[in-house]
């Protein structure tokens, strides 16, 4: 599938043209670009006055391949301002953010086909969640599921870009399941989902995966992988159940 993938459609760009030269080093570095995650976000340029004269920009033109389900992200410091845009068919994207034209692309292994999966409610399966960026080692942090073998063997890779050219940062992928074990129980690549958004807390890249909508037997997993030492990953699992009843319980807590 094609989309044309207009930034300014989705407010995060759609007013370069009459803020941006006002405002320096507005990147946009994750989800929300807020650590809380609680939807607030500030930006001293983006004023009521601002926002009054917003208008879109018909000659921007991104077009890029798959459909996007992640936050596309904004970053400067590099030769021209960029987009960052990521699909569920494991494409990455840098756009230039005036134009739309296409700086670098990469497709990080091919995604798993929507029948090889039974409980996804969102087609075949490749990125998902919103990635992070590092800014000080100008790098890009996702989290992909990719089939190296076209469908028999499915794998959670976490990898590291250069956010400039797009290659891959020595010491990645990570392969989840192969690094993922917590108190005897392993990952199980066929049944978790990575949909949250990345963070980086202190240094350490953290990454959740949770149901492929809620069957078979699905762990929540909490991975971080410290991004200068890629090789040493920290597990964390919630039981399902336990989740599950957990919720449960708030729901009736909260009817109350």
């Amino acid at each position: 599938m094609k989309l044309s993938f207009s930034i300014f459609s989705l407010g995060a760009a759609g007013w370069w043209s009459a803020i941006l030269s006002a405002s320096a080093q507005v990147n946009v570095t994750q989800y929300h670009n807020h650590g809380s995650r609680d939807g607030l976000y500030v930006d001293a340029a983006f004023t009521r006055s601002a926002a009054a004269s917003l208008t879109r920009d018909l000659g921007f033109n991104g077009t890029i391949s798959g459909n996007v389900y992640a936050q596309p992200l904004y970053v400067e410091g590099g030769t021209r301002p960029m987009v960052i845009a990521v699909t569920e068919t494991n494409n990455v994207y840098a756009l230039d953010a005036v134009t739309g034209t296409i700086i670098w692309q990469r497709n990080v292994g091919a995604p798993v086909p929507v029948g090889d999966i039974g409980c996804s409610n969102v087609g075949s399966m490749g990125i998902i969640g919103t990635p992070v960026v590092d800014l000080a080692s100008r790098s890009l942090f996702l989290s992909a599921m990719v089939t190296p073998d076209g469908g028999a063997t499915i794998k959670h890779y976490i990898l590291s870009l250069n956010v400039d050219t797009g290659a891959i940062n020595a010491g990645w992928p990570v392969d989840v399941a192969v690094m993922a074990s917590y108190n005897g129980l392993a990952f199980n690549p066929d049944v978790q989902m990575q949909r949250p958004s990345l963070a980086i807390v202190g240094g350490i890249l953290y990454v959740g995966y949770g149901s492929m909508g809620d069957c078979s037997s699905w762990h929540g997993w909490l991975v971080g992988v410290p991004i200068n030492n890629p090789a040493s990953v920290r597990l964390g699992s919630i039981n399902a159940a336990r989740w599950r009843r957990d919720m449960g319980s708030r729901r009736r807590s909260d009817r109350r």
